[in-house]
C-alpha cells in the first residue's frame, strides 16, 4: 500500500489528503465540492489539468476521519518553537 501524506490543522479542524507523489507539486485545475448535506460536512475533491484526482480537503475533519489518521497527520497549525 502506498503511503499517503495527510496534513491536519486542528485549529481550523481541516485535513488534506494528498493523492500524488510527495515530491510532485501538481496544480489544482478544478475543485469539485461534495454536497455537504449528503456527506454531512464539507469535502472538496481537487483535480489536476488532466482530470486526475490529486487531493481531498476535509473540513470538520474530526467528525469525518478516524482519530488515528488525524493523530498521524502532519500538523500544520503548530508554530515553530
Amino acid at each position: 500500500m502506498a503511503d499517503l501524506r495527510i496534513t491536519y490543522d486542528q485549529k481550523a479542524n481541516a485535513a488534506y489528503v494528498y493523492l500524488t507523489d510527495p515530491q510532485a507539486h501538481p496544480r489544482v485545475a478544478h475543485m469539485y465540492p461534495c454536497d455537504p448535506v449528503r456527506v454531512g460536512g464539507m469535502i472538496n475533491l481537487d483535480f489536476d489539468e488532466n482530470g486526475c484526482l490529486i487531493g481531498i480537503e476535509v473540513l470538520a475533519a474530526s467528525s469525518k476521519l478516524p482519530q488515528y489518521m488525524l493523530d498521524a497527520a502532519e500538523r500544520i497549525d503548530v508554530e515553530d518553537a
